[in-house]
């Protein structure tokens, strides 16, 4: 059973560490506890995944060996891919995009989050705000 969906920048922040304590923290804590959930990502998240870290690399900010050894350790987390996220983006993805002023690839993660009735982990600030608005849970955060 799949535990939440689980959004690249809060991904991302495994290897490029943020600034920004309160995002590292919770970036760290939505991966300790994949010891024991699951996570289910849209089949776009591997591209969007590479597309950061590439950047990065370009910027100095990683290296290539760096980057190989992050994906090894991401290919065996429990980060599952959601066959029907293609299914949903001419219709309920570009709607959800739409309604709450996303990009295509945000609204994917909002859909399979409503599709799939589970929370979200993101730290994506236009993503959150959609969240919050579609009342769906944020994963490993107390309501308030």
């Amino acid at each position: 059973m799949t535990d939440f969906v689980l959004d690249n920048s809060v991904a991302m922040r495994w290897h490029l560490e943020s600034n920004k304590s309160s995002d590292q923290n919770y970036s760290e804590s939505v991966l300790r506890s994949l010891s024991e959930a699951d996570a289910i990502v849209p089949n776009l998240w591997h591209l969007e995944a590479s597309n950061v870290l590439l950047g990065a690399e370009k910027r100095g900010e990683t290296t290539t060996g760096e980057v190989e050894r992050f994906i090894v350790q991401l290919e065996n987390l429990p980060i599952y891919v959601d066959s029907l996220t293609a299914h949903q983006s001419f219709s309920r993805t570009m709607a959800l995009a739409r309604a709450y002023k996303l990009s295509s690839y945000d609204a994917a993660y909002l859909e399979l989050a409503i599709r799939e009735g589970l929370p979200l982990a993101t730290l994506d600030k236009q993503l959150l705000k959609a969240v919050k608005n579609a009342d769906i849970e944020i994963y490993l955060k107390k309501a308030g």
